[in-house]
């Protein structure tokens, strides 16, 4: 069974609570809101407002960039959500690939290995100050002292961790702590600081998914795998329309037809995708873009609830 959720940002109060609204009610699992500062809307502040308006719906950033993020003032801020929300919100980190965001704090950003380093150590330090610990940590990465989250106290016992990465480290670490590994078919970020590469193509998804295993051996529950979808098109020639894509991204068609981070096809392509991304990859999550609410809804109930049922027309 297959479960969707939307990752959008706020650009006027109207359509913000308007879209809230549509994805609760379309059986979306919860809205998620990116974390860029300076490129997009505070994800707290939106979030808590799409909390006022809904009543289900999971609320969370996806994700922070926990190298800009200090522990004490993020946990504030979920733990905030979640009372707020009446115990809705999820914790959503990575490690942060845009160069700006290290300038508009006064750093440098580190090498791979020391933004992997930081984002596990502030995720660390945040769920331990929302399971109400005392924290104090000294390293080249973090330095955090008696920090203690005395109000406001979360609702839930355990607000849900997702890691969202690509890196093989993160992977692992997540692997073994996170409740949701975002697999975000990432590669080398581009020169824009923003686009990525893409890690798309089947050994590339089988190499990230090999080391998430690796972190999750011995858990009694393995992470949940979440698929962050780039491109949603409803269709009766999915071959057309992701051809143009394909040969941006250096892709054949059926490569991209493959990847579980595009869903192009007829209703019952799509269908039998998701139901084939979950028996090959083990993947029941997706995150879509808000631009795929509307082509995608009428689909939600049959994708989360009929699912399996379908072999894909294209095999």
């Amino acid at each position: 069974m297959a479960t969707f959720s939307v990752q959008a940002h706020p650009t006027g109060a109207a359509s913000w609570t308007e879209l809230a609204r549509t994805v609760e009610a379309a059986g979306f699992d919860a809205l998620f809101a990116a974390d860029h500062p300076g490129d997009c809307a505070s994800p707290f502040v939106a979030l808590a407002a799409a909390g006022a308006v809904t009543s289900t719906l999971g609320l969370g950033s996806y994700v922070s960039n926990a190298a800009v993020r200090e522990p004490i003032l993020l946990a504030a801020d979920v733990a905030t959500l979640d009372v707020v929300s009446g115990g809705r919100a999820r914790l959503g980190l990575g490690a942060g690939h845009t160069p700006a965001e290290w300038r508009a704090v006064g750093r440098e950003r580190p090498d791979v290995a020391g933004r992997v380093r930081r984002c596990v150590a502030v995720t660390e330090a945040v769920r331990a100050l929302l399971a109400g610990e005392e924290v104090t940590v000294d390293t080249e990465e973090l330095a955090v002292y008696a920090a203690h989250l005395k109000e406001p106290r979360p609702v839930q016992d355990r607000i849900p961790l997702t890691v969202g990465t690509a890196n093989s480290a993160l992977l692992r670490w997540a692997g073994a702590h996170a409740d949701v590994v975002g697999l975000t078919g990432f590669g080398r970020t581009l020169s824009d600081g923003h686009r990525h590469e893409v890690r798309w193509r089947t050994d590339q998804i089988e190499a990230q998914l090999a080391h998430v295993a690796a972190g999750a051996a011995g858990r009694d529950t393995p992470p949940v795998l979440e698929a962050l979808v780039q491109h949603v098109a409803v269709t009766d020639d999915a071959e057309a329309v992701a051809a143009p894509l394909a040969a941006k991204l250096d892709l054949t068609v059926d490569e991209l037809l493959a990847t579980p981070f595009a869903l192009v096809g007829t209703a019952d392509e799509i269908a039998a995708a998701v139901a084939g991304h979950e028996r090959r990859w083990g993947v029941t999550h997706f995150a879509v873009r808000a631009g795929a609410v509307a082509p995608l809804a009428p689909l939600l109930p049959r994708l989360a609830g009929k699912a399996l049922d379908f072999e894909h027309p294209r095999k």
